[in-house]
């Protein structure tokens, strides 16, 4: 069976423009998570990102709400922001030693 690195290249290249085009679309994916019955909500989108926080009056103290969305928003990010690291330290590392760039993995 003859192996024509130009045709691994090609290939190479075709997985990295479609793994450069997921990485896009993941932003416009829009989320909108709920719990108890709707009185917390998050939107986020496909990055993980969290775009918005809402929680309902009847849920506290209505002179709360504001400080707690982004009490909500910042720690749920900042959570996101460590698993990120977490998985580039770790998987960044094994897809450099099996020669795949860490960036297609979308880290």
């Amino acid at each position: 069976m003859d192996m024509n690195p130009f045709e691994i290249l090609k290939n190479a290249q075709k997985i990295q423009e479609q793994m450069t085009a997921m990485q896009q679309r993941l932003g416009t994916i829009v989320v909108t998570g709920s719990a108890g019955g709707g009185m917390a909500q998050i939107d986020m989108n496909g990055r993980m990102e969290v775009l918005a926080v809402r929680l309902a009056p009847e849920a506290v103290n209505a002179d709360d709400i504001p400080l707690l969305q982004d009490l909500i928003k910042a720690a749920f990010t900042d959570a996101m922001e460590k698993v990120k690291e977490t998985l580039q330290s770790e998987y960044g590392a094994m897809a450099g030693s099996m020669g795949i760039n860490p960036g297609m993995l979308g880290f």
